[in-house]
């Protein structure tokens, strides 16, 4: 029996914490719970200034390159149709100065990602110029008569600071929008129209791009706590599991190798007691197979002690002593015998020169064959069975392979309902307690193939992840 197939071992230790994100501002979190930070170009420099975007490059995507250039297009052609439908400026600038300005507000907007605080202090650069010609020289910059609720700002303003505050943190992106907003609604001349327009044109942008930043803020948070506590929940599991599996290997140690011991030593005193030689040799044997049993469990109790992933292990207990001299190898022979004469048709290769490999590596390649024809006893009934181990100066190669079945599964649906899968995950823990590998799966002829490579001068020790 083994247990050690579907437990995992995790230490008391905090499990490695994830590689920590650089700290990221305002703009690297905008980006990212938007889902723009996928496209950032390589190359780019990390941190929070959007300058870190290399040039030429604009947008951080496709779609918001779309956005901007047909907002800037739009904005462009209200004001050339406002210029061509309405009035023109009479002062010394001549007609079109007002229009320029707007259009060179207009086209900033385009940079409006990259560089926003620039772009939103050109806006209300814009805005002091038309406020300061509407106060000191009308008809300067803005047609005179000024219309009602005019908020004598750029017609792009409230796009740029929609943008601003979601990619700008701290007080000067505030600054400036405190300022827009003072000078859309004229105080010195208040009317409720002009209120009105102003705010429209500059407070509720700004509120509109700070709601939609501390939803997006939200939604990371909570995505984290989702994250943080699935990671908690699993490492109460993993925990839980490798108590269950350190309890498993104490009472095996404790308990079973005890029992087995007090066996193998009352075989012993049988052998040297007995006068019968048939007793004797029954002894022998019994004592032999008890030895085999203690080193076959203290592989297993070391499975169950294995490290895991981070290198710590479960509670480690006394190693269990040997108790006799080392057990001899399993005979291979005996195994393809056993499986000739239940109708099994097996082919071999490469059984000599073994004897020599130590007696847990032996006994690996042994389970490695028994295992394969078990399956194929199982699951390929009719089919017929190749084995082949080759040694190499440090590995042992052992491979299993039969045919295509040459009857249906349903001949043998008692047979293979008696399987658990259990097998070949047991066989891999005991392959790698060795420092080995397994594969398996189908083979190309219908067949299937287990193949295991096991260092030849292993000896048990942790399992790799």
């Amino acid at each position: 029996m083994y247990y050690a197939d579907t437990v995992t071992v995790v230490t008391d230790s905090p499990a490695p914490s994830a590689p920590r994100r650089a700290a990221a501002g305002p703009w690297r979190a905008w980006l990212e719970s938007t889902g723009l930070a996928a496209f950032r170009p390589s190359g780019a420099r990390t941190g929070g200034d959007p300058s870190g975007w290399p040039r030429p490059g604009l947008w951080p995507a496709r779609w918001v390159a779309v956005l901007v250039v047909g907002a800037t297009v739009l904005f462009t052609g209200l004001d050339v149709l406002a210029a061509v439908v309405g009035g023109r400026t009479t002062g010394a600038a001549g007609p079109y100065a007002g229009l320029v300005l707007q259009i060179v507000c207009d086209l900033a907007l385009l940079f409006a990602i990259r560089a926003p605080l620039v772009v939103s202090g050109l806006m209300l650069a814009a805005g002091l110029a038309f406020t300061g010609s509407e106060l000191v020289s009308p008809g300067l910059l803005v047609p005179s008569p000024t219309l009602t609720g005019n908020p004598l700002l750029p017609a792009a303003t409230a796009t740029v600071v929609f943008i601003l505050v979601q990619l700008r943190g701290g007080r000067a992106p505030w600054l400036i929008v405190g300022a827009l907003v003072v000078i859309a609604v004229r105080p010195w001349a208040p009317a409720l129209d002009t209120i009105a327009l102003g705010l429209l044109a500059s407070a509720v942008p700004a509120l509109a791009g700070r709601f939609v930043e501390a939803r997006r803020q939200n939604l990371a948070d909570l995505r984290e706590r989702a994250e943080r506590s699935d990671r908690e929940q699993h490492l109460l599991a993993e925990r839980a599991r490798a108590q269950e599996r350190a309890r498993l290997a104490s009472e095996m140690h404790d308990v079973v190798s005890h029992r087995v011991s007090l066996m193998v030593l009352q075989a012993g005193a049988l052998e040297v007691a007995a006068t019968d030689p048939a007793t004797r040799e029954a002894a022998a044997a019994l004592r032999g197979a008890g030895v085999t049993a203690l080193d076959e469990l203290r592989e297993v109790v070391g499975v169950l002690r294995a490290p895991g992933p981070g290198g710590g292990g479960g509670a480690r207990l006394a190693t269990s002593p040997r108790v006799g001299p080392e057990a001899g190898a399993p005979e291979l022979d005996e195994l393809l015998e056993s499986s000739r004469a239940a109708g099994l048709r097996v082919r071999a290769e490469g059984l000599d020169g073994l004897a020599d490999l130590p007696a847990s590596v032996a006994r690996a390649v042994h389970r490695v064959v028994q295992e394969g024809l078990t399956n194929v006893h199982k699951h390929a009934p009719g089919s017929e069975a190749a084995v082949a181990v080759r040694r190499g100066p440090d590995v042992v190669a052992v491979e299993v392979r039969n045919s295509a079945p040459a009857a249906p599964a349903p001949a043998v649906t008692d047979l293979a309902a008696t399987g658990t899968g259990s097998g070949l995950r047991g066989l891999r823990e005991r392959v790698e307690l060795l420092g080995g590998t397994l594969e398996h799966g189908s083979s190309a002829d219908g067949g299937f193939v287990v193949t295991a490579t096991v260092p030849s001068s292993a000896v048990p020790g942790p399992v790799r992840r």
